[in-house]
């Protein structure tokens, strides 16, 4: 095979040369400024990395080994919650996650309390699955010595289970605000649960250090890890204080991490966390082992609206957290945000990871982000600006100090107001939602809506939001109010005005309000006498530009006469005086606060 010719004619390919063949595409327009991109950790995301060439894998589950699909339990009612779980495991199911009411992760729903586990475990082989527990705020002890004595009922052998039973009295204190007792008191409480179940002969990770919380009231990459990393060190700290050998201490903690929608970020993620975690053990004397890593998808990118683009949200973060080596996924059904799913939404859930294992055999490559460019760069990139957040933390005196002085809250704030921001903008688009909407959609069924958030007691408590919210409830109050129209004043042929009524259209309906794009008006005597008819209030001129130059004054004036409230579709430039002064009130365009125009259009409406 060595004589081929291209083996020898070929000449290898170097980094310069790909960007010369962008700079053809781009014809002259700043490369750094058109596919360079920055994250909210701050890090340069370069398209055409320099090769790493002594990348080594980062090595997650056991290599070829299938992650545990693990199946929410969140019913209120033990028996339907039980059938629930049945139809799980015997759907493909792995796993289950107990997930109790007053857990950070429970959206509304979950388990009442431990004394429902008999009847909602019953003829579930726990020896044959992977268990974990999302206990209720701050009854982590109460749920775990609730799931062991089932065990113990069941004469079953601890050693012999795989259960997670997910301690994790930080990410309780960060979801509340604060905490029942001063955290040298807390620490003790959870160190002395840790011994009792270790004790007892459970092997599996006791405590968790769980970054959802983080994730979803808006940290960054880099803040989730940091803020998983320090947890796990306080719970170092903790368990060494009560006399745990630190080996063992390590071995009982899970890590979970959120996977979300952007799939470089969530495979490099999943990738650092481990790198990060390796750092602290060898920096703690500590023998370096596999880590648990547990991964959800994110609750902050679902959507109410449209909620089936919700699959597609789910099926790369579900991807992307395989790929980077998660040990078990847990994927929330499409309608989670609408209420609680039924078996359909379930079996969805299910099914994506399935398909993902059993057809794609993504699970029998270890590690195939290893040495790709951009995988490697992001995955340095977030292990050290995470690194560099977890000290500071550890100056603040670690995470729970972090936490009661409210230093952290704001570091989260501070990142979540730059995202709302480019949300607002559509920078950061969300699809179904601010951008393409339906207006017209059949919503799925769920079992039970979703109920009214109640505000957190404290000021201090990590809120979490989904990123659609804000233009959920623009919907939501137009809808309220009958969806008013806005009517599309278009001028000239359909060429001139096809892209920014089309623009328009998809602008409008971000906010609720049906924006129907016409065929065109032979003159303006025709194009008053359908804005008439159309019972609209809000009128949005759209053409060409060389149109508003010579038609938009006139048509502005006309359509304020007949009562409309006059915007128009683009940046009006040199024109914008005269515009106004034509009765032209507001301007929709590219780059601007959607958000922000869209409330102003619901006012000018009147809803």
């Amino acid at each position: 095979m060595t004589d081929l010719p291209f083996l020898t004619t070929l000449k290898p390919v170097t980094r310069e040369d790909w960007l010369k063949l962008v700079d053809g595409v781009l014809k002259g327009a700043p490369y750094d400024k058109k596919l360079v991109s920055r994250t909210y950790d701050g890090l340069v995301l370069d398209p055409l990395p320099p090769r790493k060439a002594d990348a080594a894998p980062v090595f997650g589950r056991t290599p070829g080994a299938p992650w545990t699909i693990s199946a929410r339990v969140d019913q209120a009612d033990p028996v339907a919650a039980n059938t629930q779980a049945l139809d799980d495991l015997n759907g493909g199911a792995s796993g289950l996650t107990l997930v109790f009411a007053s857990s950070p992760h429970a959206h509304g729903f979950g388990l009442p309390d431990g004394e429902v586990l008999t009847r909602v475990l019953d003829s579930v082989m726990l020896d044959l699955i992977e268990t974990r527990v999302e206990s209720g705020r701050f009854q982590g002890r109460e749920d775990a010595l609730a799931v062991a004595k089932l065990v113990e009922d069941l004469g079953q052998s601890p050693a012999g289970l795989a259960i997670s039973f997910g301690l994790d009295p930080l990410a309780d204190m960060a979801a509340a605000g604060s905490a029942p007792m001063p955290w040298a008191n807390l620490s003790h409480r959870f160190a002395e649960t840790f011994q009792i179940l270790s004790g007892r002969g459970f092997t599996s990770p006791i405590a968790r250090a769980d970054g959802a919380v983080h994730h979803a009231a808006g940290a960054s990459d880099a803040q989730e890890l940091a803020a998983v990393i320090a947890t796990g060190v306080a719970y170092l700290r903790a368990l060494e204080a009560a006399g745990v050998d630190l080996s063992t201490a390590a071995a009982g903690i899970e890590l979970a991490l959120t996977a979300d929608v952007n799939q470089f970020a969530t495979i490099a993620k999943f990738r650092a966390v481990r790198l990060l975690w390796g750092t602290v053990l060898r920096e703690a004397g500590i023998a370096a082992g596999p880590a648990k890593v547990h991964a959800t998808t994110a609750w902050r990118s679902l959507t109410r609206r449209d909620p089936y683009v919700n699959l597609l949200r789910t099926t790369i973060a579900a991807f992307a957290a395989g790929v980077g080596g998660a040990d078990s996924i847990t994927v929330l059904p499409f309608t989670q945000a609408l209420g609680l799913p039924d078996p359909f939404a379930r079996r969805l859930a299910r099914n994506t990871q399935l398909v993902l294992l059993e057809e794609s055999n993504l699970h029998k490559v270890s590690d195939p982000g290893a040495g790709s460019c951009a995988v490697e760069t992001q995955t340095d990139g977030l292990a050290a600006a995470a690194w560099d957040i977890f000290r500071a933390i550890e100056r603040k005196g670690g995470m729970a100090e972090a936490l009661t002085l409210g230093w952290w809250q704001g570091e989260v704030a501070a990142v979540a107001a730059k995202r709302a921001k480019d949300v607002a903008s559509r920078k950061e688009p969300v699809t179904g939602t601010s951008e393409y909407p339906i207006l017209i959609q059949a919503v799925p069924e769920v079992l039970e809506a979703a109920p009214l958030v109640v505000a957190p007691a404290s000021d201090a408590a990590l809120v979490p939001h989904r990123l659609a919210e804000p233009f959920e409830l623009l919907r939501d109050a137009a809808e309220a109010a009958g969806s008013p129209k806005v009517f599309l004043a278009t001028l000239g042929p359909i060429a001139a005005f096809t892209a920014r009524a089309t623009y328009a259209k998809n602008f409008f309906e971000a906010g609720g309000l049906p924006a129907a794009v016409p065929d065109g008006y032979g003159d303006l005597e025709a194009l008053l006498a359908a804005f008439t008819a159309s019972g609209a209030k809000l009128a949005c001129l759209a053409s060409s530009d060389e149109l508003y130059a010579s038609d938009a004054a006139n048509a502005a004036a006309a359509l304020k006469a007949a009562g409309a409230t006059v915007w128009l579709a683009g940046r009006p430039g040199d024109l914008e005086e005269p515009l106004k002064a034509a009765g032209v009130e507001g301007f929709i365009f590219a780059g601007g606060d959607v958000l922000e125009t869209l409330t102003r259009a619901h006012t000018a409406i009147g809803i």
